[in-house]
């Protein structure tokens, strides 16, 4: 076992594990450590613990200091550096009529090193550019090429729901997210209907499904035959939120089907066929999963 405490770089990013080196922390606190990009401050976002040796990437380096008003005040005029820089690397861009939008800048803590993060359609020769833009911050200068969810978690903004959005207020990682989600959540496959700001399928599909993925275990699907208590029918329609079916019955089809919540219900047949058996209770175990579906890029 080894003692860490997690350390984030930017909001709502990756967590890294370090040595605290026996220092107490809280969460928020703010600290210096050395990270493979070189010296850099970040902000505790897991206090101390111990962790298996197994769950370490090697080597697990230690906690330079905690951040003095010194650091602080670094990071503030970096902060302002950025912007500068920004503006800079923008005419430069169109100095060199080169295909490419810019995202963000960012410093390293000690100033070894301006990162560039921009977006484009193909690949770009931006050696010229590079060397341009070392003549004039004098440091080391790395271009990264970002993809388009990665380009949308740094500005931040508001998705179709309202709302900010996830990737830029408490997802850390992006995951795979796959068509076959939306068809499971019974959502509309029109492209513009499933797909956030950014234009690939909405994060939010994948950290549903499991949720969803029990709740279809255990509702019957439509056409499936059950008995209600009310009789033997067939489900012309489910809501697999609220568990409330609606059921034709075999002894009035002419009449309106009559709502059953699930727990009423007794599967007799599937809608693809199979043998009588009773819907599945949420104590059942749970089916083996599907195969995965191509994830997006």
């Amino acid at each position: 076992m080894a003692e860490v405490i997690g350390v984030r770089f930017k909001n709502m990013g990756k967590v890294y594990y370090f040595d605290p080196d026996g220092n107490e922390l809280k969460l928020g606190d703010n600290v210096i450590v050395e990270t493979a990009r070189g010296v850099e401050c970040g902000e505790v976002a897991m206090e101390k613990k111990e962790i298996t040796e197994e769950e370490i990437v090697q080597p697990l380096k230690k906690l330079i200091r905690v951040a003095t008003k010194d650091d602080l005040k670094r990071v503030a005029e970096n902060s302002i550096k950025e912007k500068t820089a920004f503006g800079i690397c923008l005419k430069k861009i169109a100095a060199h009529k080169l295909d490419m939008k810019l995202v963000d800048v960012e410093y390293t803590f000690d100033n070894s090193k301006i990162l560039f993060y921009f977006t484009a359609d193909g690949r770009v020769d931006f050696r010229e550019l590079v060397k341009d833009l070392a003549s004039v911050f004098r440091t080391r200068i790395e271009l990264r090429q970002i993809g388009v969810r990665d380009e949308a978690k740094m500005l931040g903004g508001l998705g179709i729901c309202g709302r900010p959005f996830c990737c830029a207020t408490f997802l850390s990682g992006f995951q795979p997210v796959s068509i076959k989600m939306a068809k499971e959540q019974g959502l509309s496959l029109n492209p513009v209907k499933i797909s956030g700001t950014c234009g690939r399928l909405m994060c939010c599909l994948k950290y549903e499904q499991e949720a969803y993925s029990d709740l279809l275990r255990r509702t019957p699907s439509v056409n499936s035959v059950v008995i209600t208590p009310s009789g033997k029918g067939v489900v012309v329609d489910q809501n697999i939120l609220t568990g409330k079916l609606l059921v034709r019955l075999d002894s009035a089809p002419e009449a309106a089907p009559q709502a059953f919540t699930v727990k009423q219900v007794k599967l007799v047949r599937g809608a693809r066929g199979g043998s009588e058996k009773p819907a599945e209770k949420p104590s059942d175990k749970a089916e083996a999963a599907p195969p995965k579906e191509p994830e997006q890029k």
